[in-house]
């Protein structure tokens, strides 16, 4: 079943000027669609507590609300879908946990590893790190420019559609270049709620990528 998949995604992180609620009304405030709630250090008692009234503000702008990880959640609140970081994970099987009818994004660092969220049901792949990051500190490689290009050209020789954004260390002025490469979108967390002005960054990336 095809998704619709929004081409800027807002991922909330855990920093100290703005709760996960702050930032996704603010962003939702300045037209945003999709959120990605991505919380790592809260029991799920605290979790809900944010995706309930994250839920609430969603459903009052029109956005979808992805969830990082934490299928277990599912049927718990009012949950669009999923974005799994772990890159080994089986999405055939969690394709089956979680039914058709939710999201089910993926996390890339490889041409490979496309391939295989395509193969085994993924809706979308959030492929980086573009360049450092310190929202999700990783040793991946970084792919630059040249990563997408040469990933998007591997896809189409495959006959491979999937929606993929570039993720990691996005900016502003990264965004003609990346979208000149054939990605679907951007994924962006820092440099949107980290800015002075988190709901003109938003505005700004929203142009940018839209």
């Amino acid at each position: 079943m095809k998704k619709y998949i929004e081409k800027l995604h807002f991922i909330t992180h855990d920093i100290q000027q703005s709760s996960h609620i702050e930032q996704a009304q603010v962003a939702c405030e300045a037209g945003a669609k999709w959120i990605q709630y991505r919380c790592l250090s809260k029991a799920d008692d605290g979790l809900l507590a944010d995706i309930n009234a994250i839920a609430e503000i969603c459903d009052d702008w029109g956005a979808t609300l992805i969830i990082t990880n934490h299928v277990h959640l599912k049927g718990k609140a009012d949950i669009q879908g999923f974005h799994i970081e772990n890159m080994s994970a089986d999405f055939i099987a969690l394709r089956k946990q979680i039914g058709e009818e939710f999201t089910l994004g993926g996390s890339a660092n490889t041409v490979e590893d496309l391939i295989r969220l395509s193969k085994e049901g993924a809706d979308y792949a959030g492929f980086g790190p573009f360049n450092i990051t310190t929202t999700k500190p990783n040793d991946y490689p970084l792919l630059g420019i040249k990563g997408y290009a040469n990933a998007i050209e591997k896809l189409k020789t495959e006959n491979i559609d999937l929606p993929i954004l570039a993720v990691g260390g996005v900016t502003l002025a990264n965004i003609p270049q990346l979208l000149e490469t054939g990605i679907y979108g951007i994924a962006a967390s820092s440099a949107i709620n980290q800015a002075e002005n988190m709901y003109e960054a938003y505005l700004d990336f929203y142009k940018a990528v839209i």
